[in-house]
Order: C-alpha cells, then sequence, then structure tokens
C-alpha cells in the first residue's frame, strides 16, 4: 500500500491494538505481533512511527526537567482513564483533598515522564536506578503513589517502598498507600505489611507470588533487621521471582541508603533478588545521592535519570519564608525576597532553651523565654483566626525543636502546660494587661504579613478572640520522641496540639496544620538541617499565618540553603538543555564556611567542581522564528561577519578541515566585542550577556581568557547552500532541525536542542589519538595544549533547516533571507590553585565513567565521518 493511500482512521484503529498489546508485551513484540495479525507494513510503520514521537515527546518534556542516560528507551505513552483501574482512583482521590486540577495534571504529567523512564515490566532483564528530586513536605509521596498507580496499571507485581527509619513515618506512608491506593481497588492489591506492623515473614511465599492479577505491597523502615528478614524471605519464593517485575521506591533516598556500612549492602542484597527491578530514590535534600561515585555499581548513583519535580501551586518553600541569594546572571528584580515571617531568638535566650552539651541535658531545664512564650501566644492567636476563618486543614500545631535529648523533651512540659492554665485563668479574668499584649501582637502582626497578600481577610482581633479561649483549652502538650508514648495523631479528629520532639519530627512526618515553630537546634550538614523544616509545604486558607522562631545565625543558614537548592535544580534544568547524562554531567553543590553538605562518610568520593563557567560548555540552543524574531536573527548574522573579520585581522588562520575555518591566538577584546552584538535567546539561561562579559574580564584580569580560538563549522555534506561570512570565510550551511512531532501545533520559540559536537569542540587541538569521547578529556587536552584559551565555535545555519521525515524533528523555518547564526562557547578549567569563583562547589567524581562513544547522528550529520 503507498503512503499516500493510509488513512488517519486506519492508523487509529490500529495503534489502540497496537497499544492494547503493549500492555502485555513489550512495543516491539507487539510490532511483531501486529505482523503475526497479518497487518498492512506501511500501516505497521505508520503506527511504529506514532509510538516513537509520542515516547520522545513525554521524554523531552520541559516540565520536570530531567536527564536521562543516552539510548534508554522509553514506553509509557500516558493512562488509559477507560481501561486503567489505579491511577483513575488517584485521581478521584485527590479531587477529595481538594488538590486542585492545575496540581492534578502537574503530578499526572511528572509521574507519566517517570514511568516512562523505567523498563517496561515484559522486558526479560532490567536494573533501572532513577532519582526523583522534589521538595521538603511538597507532595513527594502524592507524586510516587501515582507512579505506583500507572506501574500497577501496566504490570509491575512488587511494590516496596523503603519508608525512612522512624515507625511513625512508615505508618504514615503505610496509611496513605492504602487510602489511595488499595481501598480503592482491594481485589488488586495484596498488603503484605500493615499499618500497626513492618515487615513480619508470612509463610509459604511462593503463593504470594504464584497469584496472577494481584499487587503485593510492602511498606518497611531502612532497619538491618526487617530488610535481612525480606531478603530472606524474597529468597525462599524462589523461581516466582523470575517473573515478578518489582518497583523500590526509596523515600528519604539521602538518609541511610548511602555510605552506611549496614543498609546499604542489604538494599543491593534486596535488588539482587530481581531479575527485573526498578529503584527510584525520592528525596527533596539529593547532597549525598548526587555525591556517590558512579563508577561503583553496587551503589545508588541514579545512572539512568534524574528527574526535577516543578514547585507545586500553593507551596510554601524555602525562598519563600528566608528569601534567598542572587545567582549569577539573575536579575535583582527578579530575586525572591521572602516573607516577613521569620522572628529573632536573642543568643542569651538560646542558651535557655536548650543544653549546651550532652553533660547538661540530664539536669537542664528550658525557661519560659520571651521569644517561646511569644511563639506560644501566636499559635493561639493564629489557631483563633484560622476557627473564625473556617475551612483548609482542621489542625493546628506548634513545633518546639531545640535538641535530640529526649530528658529535655520532657523537661518542656511542665513551663509548657504552665503557661495554658496561666492564660486561661487571665482569659478567665478578663486581665487587662494580656488582653492588651495580645492585641498589639495581632495588629503588629498583621500589617507584617497582611492577609490580603494571600487572598485572605484580616481577622479583626475582637472576632478571634471569641475563640480564644476554646483554643487554649483545646490545646495539648505532645511529647513526640523515641521514647514516648503519648504520639501525634491526627485520625481521631481535629488536633490542636503543641509537639515538642526531636528526631522523630524531622524528616518525613507532616505536622499538619503547622503555623508556629520554635527552632534553635543548629545542625550543620544542609540536609540535615533542611529537613528539620517541617514549617514548609501547603498553607491552605492560613498562608499569612506561619511564624518561625529562630536564631539569626539559623536564619542566614536557612537562606544559604535556599540559594543552594535554587542553584542545584538550575543546574538539572541547565543540564536538560545541553545533551548531557547523568554519567557526563554532575550537579555542582555551593559550599558554606560553616556547614558541611552532608556527612563526611557521604562525601568521601566527592571533587572539588569548578564554578562559574570553568569546564562549561554555553550554547544557543533556543531561537525566536516568529516574525517577531527577524531582527535578532538579522543582527546576529551582522555580529557573526563582524567577528570573523576581527579574527581574520588579529588572529592566525588554520584550515582544520573542509568546510570549517579556524583563527587562532584571537584577542578576547574580539570575542567581548562580538557578545556585546550577539544575542542569545531568554530561554537559552546561560547565555546571558552580561554575565558572559563580565566572567572574561574578571578571568583575563587573573590572566586567563586573554586569548581565543574562533572557529566557523560548515557541513561536510553537499546538500546546502553556501554561506559568505566575509574575509574568505564560505562555508556550506549546516542543518538544524526544531524539536516537534507532526501536526503538532509549533509555538514561536524554536528549540534544537543540541548544537555542537565533541569533534568540534577539540577542532583547535593536536589530537595523537582518537577523538576523545567525554568532555572532561577533551578539557585536560585543552588543559594541556591552551590551557587559558578559551574556543567560540560559529554555526552558520540553514533558515529553513528541512530534515524530511526525520522522528521528533521539523523545519527550523525561520523568518531570514541570510543566516541564523548559532554559537557554543567552550570555556577551560581554571589552572590549579586558581578562583573560577569566590564560591567553593562539590560534585560527584566523574573521571572514572565509562561513557558510550557520541552518536554523531544526533546533529544531522553535518560532516562527512570515516
Amino acid at each position: 500500500m503507498a503512503v499516500d493511500e493510509i488513512s488517519d482512521e486506519q492508523v487509529e484503529q490500529l495503534y489502540k491494538v497496537f497499544l492494547q498489546f503493549t500492555e502485555s508485551m513489550t512495543p516491539h513484540d507487539a510490532v511483531k505481533n501486529l505482523r503475526l495479525f497479518g497487518a498492512d507494513a506501511a500501516v505497521i510503520d505508520r503506527v511504529r512511527e506514532r509510538h516513537e514521537a509520542e515516547c520522545i515527546r513525554i521524554r523531552e518534556l520541559d516540565e520536570p526537567p530531567s536527564v536521562y542516560l543516552h539510548g534508554r528507551q522509553t514506553w509509557y505513552t500516558g493512562p488509559d482513564m477507560a481501561k486503567d483501574k489505579n491511577w483513575p482512583a488517584l485521581v478521584e482521590a485527590m479531587r477529595r483533598k481538594n488538590f486542585g486540577e492545575r496540581n492534578i495534571a502537574s503530578v499526572d504529567e511528572s509521574s507519566t515522564k517517570i514511568v516512562a523512564l523505567l523498563d517496561h515490566p515484559k522486558q526479560e532483564e532490567f536494573r533501572t536506578k532513577g532519582l526523583v528530586v522534589g521538595f521538603v513536605q511538597s507532595g513527594k509521596t502524592t507524586n510516587f503513589t501515582a507512579v505506583m498507580a500507572k506501574a500497577a496499571d501496566r504490570g509491575y507485581k512488587l511494590f516496596i517502598v523503603l519508608s525512612g527509619i522512624h515507625n511513625s513515618l512508615r505508618t504514615q506512608t503505610q496509611k496513605r498507600l492504602v487510602t489511595d491506593l488499595v481501598d480503592a481497588n482491594p481485589g488488586l492489591w495484596h498488603q503484605v505489611t500493615s499499618e500497626k506492623q513492618d515487615f513480619v515473614p508470612p509463610p509459604n511465599p511462593k503463593a504470594f507470588f504464584a497469584s496472577k492479577g494481584q499487587h503485593l505491597l510492602l511498606v518497611v523502615k531502612k532497619n538491618a533487621v526487617v530488610l535481612r528478614k525480606l531478603s530472606k524471605w524474597l529468597g525462599s519464593a524462589g523461581e516466582f521471582l523470575d517473573k515478578c517485575p518489582t518497583l523500590i521506591i526509596d523515600d528519604e533516598a539521602d538518609q541511610s541508603t548511602v555510605a552506611t556500612a549496614k543498609i546499604n549492602p542489604l538494599l543491593n542484597e534486596l535488588l539482587n533478588r530481581f531479575p527485573q527491578v526498578a529503584y527510584v530514590g525520592y528525596t527533596a535534600t539529593p547532597f549525598a545521592n548526587l555525591l556517590i561515585d558512579p563508577s561503583v555499581d553496587e551503589d545508588f548513583y541514579p545512572r539512568d535519570f534524574i528527574v526535577n519535580l516543578p514547585q507545586p501551586e500553593g507551596y510554601h518553600g524555602t525562598e519563600v519564608l528566608f528569601g534567598r541569594n542572587l545567582l549569577d546572571g539573575e536579575d535583582p528584580e527578579d530575586l525572591p525576597g521572602g516573607w516577613d515571617m521569620i522572628r529573632r531568638v536573642p543568643d542569651a535566650e538560646e542558651k535557655e532553651l536548650k543544653p549546651a552539651n550532652k553533660k547538661e541535658a540530664a539536669h537542664f531545664r528550658p525557661a519560659l523565654t520571651p521569644a517561646l512564650r511569644a511563639a506560644v501566644e501566636w499559635f493561639w492567636l493564629a489557631t483563633a483566626a484560622r476557627r473564625v476563618r473556617g475551612g483548609g486543614n482542621p489542625h493546628s500545631t506548634m513545633l518546639v525543636h531545640t535538641t535530640t535529648e529526649t530528658f529535655v523533651h520532657e523537661a518542656f512540659k511542665e513551663p509548657l502546660l504552665g503557661l495554658r492554665s496561666l492564660t486561661l485563668r487571665k482569659l478567665d479574668d478578663g486581665d487587662t494587661a494580656l488582653l492588651d499584649r495580645l492585641r498589639a501582637t495581632w495588629d503588629e502582626e498583621t500589617a507584617r504579613v497582611r492577609a490580603e497578600d494571600f487572598g485572605e481577610k484580616k481577622v479583626p482581633f475582637d472576632d478571634l478572640l471569641g475563640e480564644l479561649r476554646g483554643v487554649v483549652r483545646d490545646t495539648r502538650v505532645v511529647i513526640d520522641n523515641y521514647r514516648s508514648s503519648d504520639r501525634l495523631n491526627y485520625d481521631a479528629g481535629p488536633v490542636t496540639a503543641i509537639a515538642v520532639g526531636g528526631n522523630t519530627l524531622s524528616r518525613g512526618l507532616t505536622l499538619e496544620g503547622l503555623v508556629s515553630s520554635l527552632f534553635v537546634r543548629a545542625v550543620s550538614a544542609y540536609d540535615t538541617l533542611l529537613q528539620m523544616g517541617r514549617w514548609f509545604g501547603y498553607r491552605n486558607r492560613y498562608g499569612d499565618l506561619p511564624r518561625i522562631w529562630m536564631t539569626d545565625e539559623l536564619t542566614d543558614w536557612f537562606k544559604h540553603l535556599a540559594t543552594v537548592e535554587a542553584e542545584m535544580r538550575l543546574d538539572i534544568n541547565r543540564y536538560m538543555t545541553s545533551n548531557e547524562t547523568p554519567l557526563t554531567f554532575a550537579v555542582r553543590l555551593r559550599s558554606h564556611p560553616k556547614m558541611s553538605i552532608t556527612s563526611k562518610a557521604k562525601m568521601t568520593s566527592a571533587v572539588l567542581a569548578h564554578a562559574a563557567y570553568g569546564g562549561q560548555l554555553v550554547e544557543s540552543r533556543f531561537f525566536d522564528v516568529s516574525e517577531a524574531g527577524r531582527d535578532r536573527l538579522e543582527r546576529n548574522a551582522a555580529a557573526a561577519r563582524a567577528l570573523v573579520a576581527a579574527a581574520a585581522r588579529d588572529g592566525e588562520r588554520a584550515t582544520p578541515r573542509e568546510q570549517t575555518a579556524l583563527f587562532t591566538d584571537v584577542p578576547y577584546t574580539d570575542v567581548v566585542d562580538f557578545l556585546s552584538g550577539y544575542e542569545f535567546h531568554e530561554d537559552s539561561s546561560d547565555g546571558d550577556r552580561d554575565r558572559l562579559i563580565g566572567y572574561i574580564t574578571k578571568r583575563v584580569k587573573a590572566g586567563a581568557l586573554q586569548r581565543w580560538s574562533v572557529a566557523v563549522i560548515g557541513n561536510g555534506r553537499n546538500e546546502t547552500e553556501v554561506c559568505d561570512l566575509g574575509s574568505g570565510v564560505a562555508v556550506r550551511m549546516v542543518k538544524r532541525a526544531r524539536l516537534g512531532q507532526k501536526d503538532e501545533p509549533l509555538g514561536p520559540v524554536a528549540d534544537i536542542k543540541t548544537l555542537s559536537s565533541r569533534r568540534d569542540e577539540a577542532i583547535d587541538l593536536r589530537l595523537d589519538g582518537p577523538l576523545p569521547v567525554k568532555r572532561d578529556d577533551i578539557l585536560k587536552l585543552r588543559q594541556d595544549q591552551r590551557p587559558d584559551q578559551g574556543l567560540l565555535l560559529v554555526y552558520p545555519i540553514e533558515p529553513e533547516s528541512d530534515t524530511g521525515d526525520k522522528l521528533g524533528r521539523r523545519p527550523l523555518d525561520a523568518p531570514t533571507d541570510d543566516v541564523v547564526i548559532g554559537v557554543s562557547i567552550l570555556f577551560p578549567n581554571p589552572r590549579q590553585g586558581s578562583k573560577d569563583s569566590d564560591v567553593e562547589y562539590w560534585s560527584a567524581d566523574l573521571s572514572n565513567v565509562e561513557v558510550e562513544v557520541e552518536d554523531y547522528s544526533v546533529l544531522e550529520q553535518d560532516d562527512e565521518v570515516a
């Protein structure tokens, strides 16, 4: 059958059959089945192309940003609401919880991408390792529940959730998963663990795995005894594990998994039980995970993918509360400043709230300091105001976190209960001094943080006064630590409580309706400190009311952490746009003079990483191809011709290969002049003109980047017209088609994904052997041959750049009769001992990682490669 005779209806009908096949077999086998059923070969080709195009679209979704291993096949194209059972039920559960349709759509999109990056459950053998980066208290549990639901709908059988190290978090997670997955489809699930009990080996494990059509759910602590029992029990299942596609979700993946003598080997033993297993770590503090040695296969570096979850709508994160520092290239006007919600605990009071050392703890008695009293009184005022408003979370909690010492926790109970009794008595007596102070506090606080800025109305003091006595009366003082029996329980009705505790309140566990916090526990590790911030999350109907009392130093530390978080996510997003993978780039983590990034044991494989642009490749990946972008394209072409003229005048000319021009020893002033005239598109985040010029100028003052190599890269194939850039430089234009699927509406901004190749990045270097595969190796050669010189590559791009029917590509179709100029800039690493920036960074050591040879086909084969 001729291609032009195939109707869309034929393709649509066969595509539905194909999708049905993929529920029980891989896409490759589904194509084979279509052939066995006698479907027309031309129609099958259209079906296969459509599926591949949809897989590419999902894999390259901008939200959530991700990086993944080259050549990784994706297969999942989204849920089938008519046939699936688990995902539709979860959608209904989210609607009952008032998630909002935009947040549900975000969970849908991100979980679809994560499932697509897993392996198909019918693949013979697989071992996937991925990492999902979220925010503290931002809905990571919802996201991995969605991933589990969709994976279950497509054939994954066993689900093991590693839920931290505390019983409270394990219990909370089990409850959530039962409510959202099991209760909606009880016939499809069997709970091997329960709300009240961690894993206890049931008899006859083979019977569990022999049953068809039922998914197994285990929620277990990362505890050595539990994991040994689980591994032994699984070992007794024998051959049934050979066909048991398994998804292991590691909640709080930075805790206990990395660099631990007991837990790490046991988790590896667990993974090794399965021929078909996917491990996905979830964490908001991935510092330890990103510093693992990727060359050690037994460890848990996310070799296959890293996904950066977007910040949900309505989420109050670090930046909202603390603000952060300006990142390189940011406009100060765009910098989030943080709401005025942090209140000061003077240094003198800190000594009255926590013991100086462990020896003092047994006899320490905390004082009811002014800061503690203010925090408690604000808790009562804010809770009363919430009762007046109504709606939102029915619970209201205050956090007191000063130390891990359980004796000190107990010692807080008497002064807090005493304050409650005294306040009740004064309210009954109509104590004028108390009421005047509370009124003044309310008026001052509501002026500093206006309710209107959060879409609320200020509650008049006289209105909340009617609720105040009931709030104080209802307040429980709960000591929540590993020794206590009176734990926080939000299932028995609305809770109004002051929670005093340590580690059990510092990770994973949600403090419902948290509105006031007193926090003076200084822990100098990024991940530990950030996880203690239980005040992050959603504050529906009371976004204006949270307050936190802490020391000035801790406030500065959290502001620094907000900066680290923003920069880390920017790094992940940046490498998403540069054709990198988890094995070719390492996320940089900004250091601090007083805090460590994570524990020393987890940093043994970390290396100092260069900051700013050292060792970086900056590319123009995005182009405005609307009519409004015509002037920019023409200005950029003029800037390129001026650069070529200057380089021909001031540099040394060479001809490294056909259809290229190379000028060496070009003065930096010619490069700066070019950058002053060339304009990167705004979406090319690294291409900030002022930042680039400022960096070059700074490095020149330090004795580097004074000389440059400038190369013009043409098309080695005789298929495009010649572009004359003047000064004797005339090369055939390269093709750079934009990303896009057939029949998909295209916006004004074209994304070409990749501009340069490793071959081009080594154009001014002497190669005594084969072309280096990794950029790090090219940088090492540059360090030897041109240690202080930068490389600027100019690509004359054909405006049409039509690559025919190439899958996932559409013509560039730029509005110019001249040429589109793409630019890549490769900066050398600074010399040893010299500083690239005033900030120090750490990253994983990728030097021992084996990487596959680069696939030049992604660059439309600009050059004839023998």
